[in-house]
């Protein structure tokens, strides 16, 4: 990685960067695996100048990095530089660009910055100049929805040129998680999982992303995404896509993303006629969550009651395929419930025939979870022969895989290298939003009642 780098960090005052892309940076700093001559030029609207800047950057990292070695903290405010920016005016971002420093390399400029503001950024990128090598970064969601995302996509190409994808990263986090990539090796390493994943062994599949969480401060974005969009439509259908695959000859970037495609590309989307036995959604209630009371979402500050976003949603899919012939995909994400949890649940199909009376045949299930102290639990179903031939349950657990590096940190690391596995490519974005757009424009037209849930609770009954 030799050459100046410099990270254009768009947001840099906002909750992203200071939650996860700092910390990031020190970890990687402190893993020896940032760019040689890297510097980070943070923009945003504030009026700060680079002490203001590295002061914020500095109570951050004590916040969410404090396990990163104080000397790698330090090394990285050093590399940090800020330049006050307002992306309605072209020529600032041509300013941040076209600096003395940033003009001898190549630019990596992520864009920590709500969905709506990407067109105008990436335009003002364009306008400006990339040099050669340089990447753009971009968060989900990717676009507001079918349409959009083309277009967005269709910007972004332009601004990429002859580059391409290659250019462009579209980041979803997940795909960083040490345990999502053990769930494809679990999946394609295994002649256990290998030999029974599909419909004829499996029933249901459900993807599950359900947090205690309430709003934390973020109503000026979450109550304009919604549960659907801001996990659903990305992180769920990213999962979906890795459980789904038909296992790639390799796990190089082009062939692990064409796998991928094709999974999304044979789901079926939702009728209207479907929406209400195939979906669900809710918002929380005044509950307690963990001894604390928590509000209801409507109280929340900065929420539109009347905007009617919701904080659960629930979505059941299928696959047109050969391999998932009468498998059921569950997709469910939550906010406010009462544990966190987050994995893939796998039921498999009960075994037909046999001694067992008929309701004693239970399947068995895999968790595979994506967060959390058991990442493998598979549940085995055994019998005891006396007084009564009756099922019982044995479980098998494995601690999560060992990680170096938390996802972002391993985003960053790509995108600095130029290695795109992790990135979601263009055509991936489009097809989510086909799959759930429709689910989406039901609920505009009420075709599911907003139902409700106690914050604390498993959810709507």
């Amino acid at each position: 990685m030799s050459g100046r780098t410099t990270f254009l960090l768009f947001g840099a005052s906002g909750d992203l960067a200071g939650r996860f892309l700092l910390p990031a940076l020190a970890a990687l700093q402190a893993a020896g695996r940032l760019p040689d001559e890297l510097q980070v030029v943070g923009t945003s609207r504030e009026d700060w100048d680079d002490v203001a800047f590295r002061r914020a950057a500095a109570e951050r990292l004590e916040q969410h990095a404090s396990e990163v070695p104080l000397a790698a903290r330090e090394e990285l405010l050093g590399l940090l530089r800020y330049r006050p920016i307002d992306l309605n005016q072209p020529e600032d971002v041509a300013g941040a660009v076209g600096d003395e420093d940033a003009s001898t390399g190549r630019i990596v400029a992520y864009l920590a910055l709500p969905p709506a503001m990407f067109p105008r950024a990436v335009g003002a990128l364009g306008e400006a100049g990339l040099p050669s090598g340089s990447r753009i970064a971009i968060e989900k969601p990717f676009g507001e929805d079918l349409e959009s995302a083309v277009a967005l996509n269709a910007l972004l190409a332009r601004v990429a040129g002859s580059v391409g994808e290659q250019a462009v990263f579209r980041v979803d986090h997940v795909l960083g998680m040490a345990t999502v990539h053990n769930l494809v090796g679990l999946r394609l390493a295994n002649q256990l999982t290998a030999a029974l994943w599909s419909g004829a062994h499996i029933e249901k599949v459900e993807v599950i992303w359900e947090e205690t969480l309430a709003l934390e401060g973020r109503a000026g974005y979450y109550d304009q995404t919604g549960a659907l969009k801001d996990v659903l439509q990305n992180h769920a259908l990213q999962v979906l896509s890795l459980v789904a695959m038909e296992p790639p000859d390799s796990l190089g970037e082009r062939e692990l993303r064409d796998r991928k495609v094709e999974a999304l590309r044979s789901v079926r989307p939702l009728e209207d006629n479907e929406i209400a036995s195939r979906t669900r959604r809710a918002r929380y209630t005044a509950g307690r969550i963990e001894g604390r009371a928590v509000p209801a979402y409507t109280e929340e500050d900065g929420v539109d009651p009347t905007r009617g976003t919701e904080t659960f949603a629930e979505v059941v899919l299928e696959l047109d395929n050969e391999r998932w012939t009468g498998t059921r995909f569950v997709l469910r994400a939550g906010k406010a419930m009462t544990r966190r949890r987050k994995g893939v649940l796998v039921h498999f199909r009960a075994v037909a025939g046999g001694p067992l009376d008929e309701g004693e045949a239970t399947g068995n299930q895999l968790w595979i979870g994506l967060d959390g102290p058991e990442d493998v639990r598979l549940e085995l179903t055994g019998s005891t022969p006396a007084p009564a031939f009756r099922p019982s349950t044995v479980t098998l657990s494995a601690p999560p895989p060992p990680s170096d590096l938390p996802p972002y940190a391993r985003v960053l690391l790509d995108m600095f290298e130029g290695d795109g596995v992790l990135s979601v490519r263009g055509d991936e974005a489009e097809e989510s939003w086909r799959v759930m757009e429709p689910v989406l424009q039901a609920w505009a037209s009420d075709y599911a009642p907003l139902l409700e849930y106690a914050a604390g609770s498993d959810g709507p009954a």
